[in-house]
């Protein structure tokens, strides 16, 4: 009879939340209110992370910036302020090394408080085949794509647990779905940040830490001069997004407590047939959209004298 009842629980519980995502996806979502709220992003000196502080300024957070940049992390503190932050802190941090982490993070637990939104957002891209990479590189892009990562929980998450608020945010890629010929390092961490994340939140479902939400991102190529050269067969189906662009639909998402987001939209369509078709019409596929020539043209971000 348990078999019976729970088995007619979750069958009505199916229906009752497939009609719910039907209503969301046509009525808009209530955001949440985040003033007040400890931001702390990663990586915030430039590209996704300035511009998400340039969002979160405007919705009376108090701005916690890291970057390994110190003076495109000033620069970015000072346009948050220009955009009405009350309370920026900047701090200098390798996000590739556990000691720096932590020691970072027990400065602003000190000198700011307790976080309680947490954007992983510091990355890197090598760019070369994997057998062109050199180690030292495939190793950085594990401790700032993925190490970092754990790191920056295992400071800031014990706090959002004994207050049972928080919400943790990890900006991952499409690449991390899916691999990308060009990427194997960069997809390899991608995988690993969705899957952590993804284990995270699972983590605090089960010890019932439900006011701690999580948020995972994962974007196409975003035009901040991380992937420059890169290129899109056809632009109108997947088009190289805007930063601007994406780092308001980040914002929203995380003020929806959406748990997946994935940009362009029609990266659902593609990653829905993902696993249901054949690993040679995937192949076919692959070619159609030009994913094995995403990275032919690869320059990267150009370094400044």
């Amino acid at each position: 009879m348990n078999f019976f009842f729970e088995t007619l629980k979750v069958l009505f519980l199916t229906i009752y939340l497939i009609f719910e995502s039907l209503i969301l996806w046509i009525i808009p979502s209530r955001r949440k209110n985040v003033a007040g709220e400890l931001v702390l992003i990663t990586g915030a000196g430039s590209g996704i992370g300035r511009l998400l502080a340039l969002e979160f300024a405007r919705l009376g957070t108090t701005l916690i910036l890291w970057d390994i940049n110190q003076e495109g992390n000033k620069e970015t503190s000072r346009l948050a302020k220009e955009n009405g932050a009350l309370r920026v802190h900047t701090y200098t941090c390798d996000c590739s090394k556990r000691e720096d982490v932590y020691k970072v993070a027990d400065q602003v637990k000190k000198e700011v408080g307790d976080i309680t939104i947490l954007i992983n957002n510091a990355g890197i891209v090598t760019g070369k085949k994997f057998i062109d990479s050199p180690d030292s590189l495939l190793e950085k892009t594990m401790q700032v794509n993925v190490m970092a990562h754990f790191w920056t929980c295992k400071a800031f998450l014990p706090a959002m647990m004994a207050s049972n608020h928080g919400h943790l945010v990890s900006i991952a890629s499409s690449a991390g779905l899916i691999g990308v010929n060009g990427l194997a390092d960069y997809c390899a961490s991608k995988f690993a940040a969705i899957g952590f994340a993804e284990s995270i939140g699972l983590e605090m479902f089960a010890l019932e830490k439900t006011g701690i939400k999580t948020t995972i991102v994962c974007p196409y190529f975003i035009n901040t001069g991380m992937f420059d050269g890169c290129s899109t067969k056809w632009p109108n189906f997947m088009p190289i997004l805007e930063p601007e662009y994406a780092s308001k639909k980040i914002v929203d998402a995380i003020l929806k407590e959406q748990v997946y987001l994935i940009m362009p939209r029609s990266l659902y369509i593609i990653f829905g047939f993902k696993n249901i078709i054949s690993t040679k019409l995937g192949f076919v596929l692959g070619d159609y959209f030009g994913a094995f020539h995403f990275m032919d043209h690869f320059k990267g971000r150009v370094k400044k004298d």
